[in-house]
């Protein structure tokens, strides 16, 4: 690179020049020191902390005299007094003033060690062989993904460390006459990006992109440091408050609230540490990857009378073999390699009820799936699976949705109309011209206390429901078809048993005799979702 190139990447000015030298002095890394810069070139920061360092070295020795000891008027407060400042003489002791190393004193590069203000996140921590590291675990966990997203934790204790600087830069610029808000630090997470997006793109064939459905996360932790953020809780009680979701108060969140209420001299005199260079760098306490969620909705059809919807467990004892989420649900978790599913569908028949006619809507929320991609196709050779596996149920229009299309299932559990056939027994004996009237009522309004049930999965209450139309078929002399349209949410079996006067009226005080339901059947679901495929 030519010495032009490296002027634009090292936009540092002669104000730069004493904050340069006191950060070196204080054990900051390259990287931090050009944060506290203000310099937002991302290239500047791709550079090895190696070249960084060699840089910085330059633009310190570019001064006239080299052997120059800058003094302060004022020293910074005792308490977090650069260690490696050079120790004051009884001179300047007595004058207040603290001297820093000249450049010619600095560490040279082979004795490099932790960041005083990052702890190595900006060091070893995002450059080529951590990124590698990290890939191998990417590559391991069996994900297929296009692009990803990045994100880093960071232990808290670097935003008090960071407190720390900026209120010494402050100081030092402030003696210049001029101003560095906190705001003009370069975040640390936005320079950890510039640096590891590239490295983790080329490393894994894809771009980094925040809108990916496909995230890598890394949690770093530095237990050494632990205690730096410890003061706060008495500086700012009302910032850390615990609660029983929280392994520690010390959370991002409430260390950011309390710097931003505590005063500068406040920090100053009650920071109990010195900003000492630490034994080691940051540790990796969790790297994780994660996919969104993939939904899979389609219609189902239920034949059998002894197939609950979901599995039915009670008291840890399964009751039943098999559920029309675990027929539908097993192949999906298998072709999307996930280890979890959430089942829903417009509304739910009882095990003993058949689902026939066009079927009931469903929908399945697959979490974290390794591999979220397919092809059309794929998904109608996984339904001619399900459907020829087994005779209990048959799944149509199997297709990926999104979650916002979901909601239009969910509108139909109330909104929609649903129609059921229901064979009926009559405890005194009927001819054809007993139960023709039935036909006749339209719109039959219906107050439905909470099944008994239900009840203990439903809060009591009172719900009116609307019957639309009825239909029967004469059967003999204690038996007729009944078919009926109805309002979502209608309690059906409880209509015509009447569930001991909780539901009124109900089919048996409109015939005034006892009826009872032999058998149910679910003929339609007026939810026009999902949209039908072409078969």
């Amino acid at each position: 690179m030519d010495s032009r190139g490296l002027e634009v990447m090292f936009p540092l000015k002669e104000k730069d020049r004493r904050v340069v030298q006191m950060l070196l002095s204080a054990g900051c890394c390259p990287r931090c020191i050009l944060r506290f810069c203000s310099v937002g070139i991302q290239p500047t920061y791709r550079l090895s902390c190696k070249e960084l360092f060699t840089e910085l070295h330059k633009f310190l020795n570019d001064d006239e005299d080299k052997s120059k000891v800058v003094e302060y008027d004022q020293p910074p407060c005792k308490k977090i007094r650069l260690q490696d400042s050079e120790k004051n003489d009884s001179d300047s002791e007595q004058n207040g003033a603290v001297k820093l190393l000249s450049s010619g004193n600095v560490l040279p590069d082979d004795e490099v060690k932790t960041c005083t203000v990052c702890l190595g996140i900006l060091q070893d921590l995002c450059e080529t062989d951590f990124v590698k590291k990290v890939c191998a675990k990417v590559d391991s966990a069996g994900y297929h993904f296009n692009s990803l997203v990045f994100s880093v934790s960071l232990p808290p204790q670097l935003l008090v460390r960071e407190h720390a600087t900026w209120l010494l830069v402050k100081q030092e610029l402030g003696q210049q006459g001029n101003i560095l808000k906190k705001d003009d630090i370069l975040q640390l997470k936005e320079v950890y990006k510039w640096i590891t997006h590239p490295l983790l793109s080329e490393e894994l064939g894809v771009p980094v992109d925040g809108k990916s459905l496909f995230e890598l996360s890394v949690v770093f932790a530095h237990p050494e440091t632990d205690g730096d953020c410890h003061f706060l809780a008495t500086a700012c009680r009302e910032c850390f408050r615990p609660t029983k979701s929280k392994q520690s108060i010390f959370t991002r969140m409430a260390v950011v609230k309390a710097l931003e209420k505590i005063k500068d001299g406040d920090f100053l005199q009650q920071f109990p540490h010195q900003l000492e260079r630490p034994k080691s760098s940051c540790v990796i306490q969790e790297i994780q990857c994660t996919h969104d969620s993939i939904y899979v909705a389609g219609r189902y059809n239920k034949f059998s009378r002894n197939l609950p919807q979901t599995p039915w467990v009670i008291d840890g004892e399964r009751k039943m073999e098999s559920s029309v989420e675990e027929l539908i649900g097993e192949p999906l978790k298998k072709m999307f390699k996930v280890d979890s599913l959430n089942f829903s569908s417009s509304g739910r028949e009882d095990v003993d009820v058949r689902a026939l006619g066009n079927g009931r809507p469903f929908a399945i929320e697959l979490l974290n799936p390794r591999r979220a991609t397919f092809l059309q196709n794929e998904l109608k050779e996984l339904q001619q699976k399900i459907n020829s596996s087994t005779d209990k149920i048959q799944v149509r229009d199997l297709q990926i949705v999104t979650r916002e299309a979901i909601g239009h299932m969910k509108e139909g559990e109330e909104e929609k109309t649903k129609s059921y056939s229901a064979l009926i027994w009559t405890e005194k004996a009927i001819v054809k011209n007993d139960i023709d009237f039935l036909q006749d009522l339209q719109d039959l309004k219906l107050d439905q206390k909470t099944p008994l049930r239900v009840l203990h999965r439903r809060p009591l209450a009172v719900r009116t429901r609307v019957i639309h139309n009825m239909r029967v078929e004469y059967i003999d002399l204690h038996h007729f078809r009944l078919y009926l349209k109805t309002q979502a949410g209608t309690y059906v079996k409880e209509f015509v048993h009447g569930d001991f006067g909780r539901t009124q009226p109900n089919l048996g005080t409109l015939l005034n005799m006892t009826t009872d339901i032999v058998e149910l059947d679910v003929e339609s679901v007026d939810v026009d979702w999902p949209p039908k495929l072409d078969e």
